[in-house]
């Protein structure tokens, strides 16, 4: 894809997708080499948001497919319109032809249900697709994406071998939760995407919550910065640090202090046993806020 890196930094500009040079090299190469590009990180670090900014840098389609545990073929790739294929039997009953003549027909594309998968290798335009927590996916899953990844195409039993028209530009994302196999990562560029540091997660409030005084959200961004170095069952999520900048916002707090912490902290932490962690050191992270 003809495409430079200053194209790239500059469309993540205009996305407002605060990011790093590493970021954007990974962004370019991906468009360039044409390679799939496998993201990993912690939960809620902005992984997520690579597809959908592509997919606006590019004013493409976004096709996204979310895995989980028992993800299989058919709902990743196509399902039969089995009522569509019933009222034809039965159109074609009524005329008095018999199965062996219908056969062929009802299996064909005119009755599949595309579904993420196959959508991005049939599409007539170039799309992005992101294929959302594959360490979710069983590793079966895994194994059946490598044609799609290495020769992006796909096998139908009753169709044959389909290729794609436009070669996708494809993102995975990983949260770690299982190692992945060699062979997925040899056929993707990685990019690791850690949470920003506190100055990079202020940048990120002072453009998405503009109404958050400058000092408040330099704040907010070193006390999550404190709590993310708790040992939390779950870090706060970029996401969740914007809800809370806009909640504190929305209540009129100006400035950090353990009242309007203790209020609202449940806005960033989703679970009671890391509440209990982090108010035992709501003194000391606001302190280290501040300073």
């Amino acid at each position: 894809m003809d495409v430079t890196l200053e194209q790239v930094r500059s469309g993540l500009r205009e996305a407002r997708y605060i990011t790093t040079p590493r970021v954007e090299t990974a962004l370019f190469l991906t468009l360039t080499l044409e390679k799939p590009l496998l993201a990993e990180g912690p939960a809620g670090a902005g992984k997520t948001e690579l597809g959908k900014v592509l997919a606006g840098m590019l004013r493409a389609e976004l096709l996204r497919l979310q895995c989980y545990e028992g993800l299989d073929e058919a709902r990743a790739l196509f399902e039969w319109n089995y009522q569509k294929q019933l009222l034809r039997i039965q159109a074609d009953r009524g005329e008095g032809r018999h199965w062996d003549d219908v056969a062929h027909d009802v299996f064909s594309a005119d009755f599949l249900l595309e579904r993420p998968l196959l959508r991005a290798i049939t599409s007539p335009r170039k799309v992005v697709l992101l294929i959302d927590e594959i360490d979710k996916a069983d590793p079966e899953f895994e194994a059946f994406l490598l044609e799609v990844l290495s020769d992006f195409q796909v096998s139908v039993p009753e169709l044959g071998t389909l290729t794609a028209r436009q070669r996708p530009i494809v993102v995975l994302t990983s949260n770690r939760t299982r190692d992945l196999s060699e062979a997925l990562l040899r056929r993707c560029l990685h990019l690791f995407v850690d949470f920003p540091g506190p100055e990079k997660e202020a940048e990120i409030i002072g453009l998405k919550v503009p109404d958050v005084d400058a000092r408040l959200g330099a704040q907010i961004a070193r006390f999550v910065a404190g709590l993310r170095r708790l040992d939390l069952r779950k870090a706060p999520s970029i996401a969740e640090t914007l809800d809370w900048a806009r909640g504190l916002c929305a209540l009129g707090v100006r400035e950090l202090d353990a009242a309007s912490v203790r209020q609202t902290l449940s806005l960033v932490l989703k679970h009671e046993d890391d509440l209990r962690k982090a108010e035992a050191k709501v003194g000391s992270l606001i302190a280290a806020g501040r300073s």
